[in-house]
């Protein structure tokens, strides 16, 4: 374990703030590894966790490292786990303090991190302190890719927790939910998405004799048009519709006078609990077969639903018990790794107000981050008692 870690990022009895602050300032721009592991490895130890890490992968998506810590409460008790990620997005330019260097201002705690999502780890980390052992069992699932690629980080420490025959009851994870206020919104699903890759062949020619030349450009435009005319769905009781969107279109072209040799496009399709990735690959694809266009399919998540009952009525009596807000419960916004997650047990996502996350000068409330560890408590607590 890193010296400096132990030394200076992580003061013993350090407030949630505190915490928080010792995480940001580890840079673990994804794919992460290393020094940011050291430093939550040094918060859990002296909880009484049992830390397994791993690095996994290889260039371009890895290496990544990965962070399953456990504590075994009585035999037989429940399982409660909490997921989230300790990568993050590239800083960028323009910050008004260095985005790995965190700075309070007001209220206010700045740093890349601070919302998306170190703050929300932290808030977990401090909740801890008051869950004796005998309440259960409690694990925490961190990975250093849940920014990128996403190919070595949550879905290979489900593959560990299988097969150590590790099996929690519920699934918090702590993602940036919130919109306006702390704990407005939680998310008991999302969406699907895939991704296509469309490629359709011509043969090149010259434009003023476009009838010995076959324009690819010309069938592509007409796929494109006959995908987005159609509807996929008029929504759920619990999802929105789902949509497909253009997102590339390109022959790579120099000339004016040329028709070219071949034309390439890009669809990215969100798509709610009527579809599936390979139901939708399967439309594309025959579509594109009318207009001799070939289709890869590259499938990111399945839309996935917890129902709401039990667990999300833990989650929002928790949340009105500190703020006193009603909240929304929605199944909006993009992907997350729940998606992998969905496949151990019920998960929900719940976490700090995301109007920052991924952007310059990233900043989360002081407050916020004292009551989200005191609502995590209480769920914890909640989720740890027999139904």
């Amino acid at each position: 374990m890193n010296d400096m870690v132990k030394s200076e990022l992580v003061r013993p009895g350090a407030g949630v703030a505190e915490l928080a602050e010792a995480l940001i300032a580890c840079p673990s721009v994804t794919p992460a590894t290393g020094l940011v592991f050291d430093c939550l490895e040094e918060m859990l130890v002296p909880l009484g966790f049992v830390i397994h890490r791993a690095v996994v992968g290889e260039a371009p998506d890895g290496p990544v490292e990965n962070l399953f810590a456990i504590r075994q409460g009585p035999q037989g008790s429940r399982h409660f786990a909490y997921a989230g990620h300790v990568d993050v997005v590239p800083p960028g330019e323009g910050w008004s303090s260095a985005p790995f260097a965190p700075e309070r201002r007001g209220e206010l705690l700045y740093g890349r991190g601070a919302v998306d999502m170190k703050g929300s780890v932290a808030a977990f980390v401090a909740a801890l302190r008051d869950i004796p052992r005998e309440e259960g069992t409690i694990s925490l699932i961190i990975t250093g890719d849940e920014e990128g690629a996403a190919t070595f980080g949550t879905v290979k420490i489900i593959e560990h927790m299988r097969e150590t025959g590790i099996d929690p009851d519920l699934i918090l994870v702590g993602e940036p939910t919130s919109v306006n206020r702390l704990g407005d919104m939680i998310k008991v699903g999302r969406r699907g998405s895939v991704n296509m890759w469309i490629e359709v062949e011509g043969s090149q020619g010259h434009v003023a004799y476009p009838h010995l030349a076959d324009n690819p450009i010309t069938r592509l435009v007409a796929m494109l048009s006959e995908l987005k005319a159609i509807k996929l769905d008029e929504g759920t009781d619990w999802f929105q519709p789902s949509n497909l969107e253009v997102t590339d279109i390109s022959c790579g072209n120099p000339a004016t006078n040329v028709i070219p040799q071949k034309a390439g496009a890009r669809i990215s399709i969100r798509f709610n609990d009527l579809h599936t990735g390979e139901s939708l690959s399967k439309l594309v694809r025959e579509i594109g077969a009318k207009h001799g266009a070939s289709v890869r399919p590259v499938i990111s998540g399945e839309a996935f639903l917890t129902p709401p009952g039990e667990f999300s009525a833990i989650v929002v009596d928790a949340i009105r018990a500190e703020t006193g807000l009603d909240t929304e419960i929605s199944t909006s916004g993009g992907t997350s790794d729940a998606r992998f997650l969905k496949a151990l047990a019920p998960v929900i996502e719940f976490g700090l107000c995301n109007a920052t996350m991924h952007k310059k000068d990233e900043a989360v409330a002081i407050p916020d981050l004292e009551t989200l560890s005191r609502i995590y408590a209480r769920i914890v607590l909640a989720g740890l008692k027999r139904a």
